[in-house]
């Protein structure tokens, strides 16, 4: 699937969109704890590049090195669970207001949704 310059522009128009939603669920409160979320939007895909590049891509038997590359995803996906789950939690502890948790909590929707969808748009394929 070839991706054009539509495909960058709508994405980087719904990337635009969360990290507004994100930002003004501090603003409009004036509270500044729901930027902790972004946080974890920065370091989430790190474990993946790291323990990708630590795990040999030269090696024909599949089965030998997986672990290091299923922890990098085990520990993305934490991030990603903890992005989602800080802003109910400071919600429910009230330190944040119910409508800043939803916003926050939409906005980095949209913003894995969109990291997700440039991964799997601009992909490159392997050639053997």
């Amino acid at each position: 699937m070839a991706a054009g310059l539509k495909t960058i522009i709508a994405l980087s128009f719904v990337l635009a969109i969360g990290f507004l939603l994100v930002i003004l669920s501090s603003a409009l409160k004036h509270n500044y704890l729901p930027l902790l979320v972004v946080a974890t939007y920065v370091i989430a895909p790190l474990p993946n590049w790291i323990c990708g590049r630590c795990a040999n891509p030269d090696d024909f038997m599949e089965s030998a090195g997986n672990a290091v590359v299923d922890f990098g995803r085990f520990c993305t996906g934490f991030l990603v669970v903890m992005g989602i789950a800080l802003p109910a939690l400071l919600a429910h502890s009230g330190l944040i207001e119910i409508q800043a948790m939803i916003m926050s909590i939409v906005g980095g929707l949209l913003i894995y949704g969109t990291i997700i969808s440039f991964t799997m748009f601009f992909k490159e394929e392997q050639d053997f």
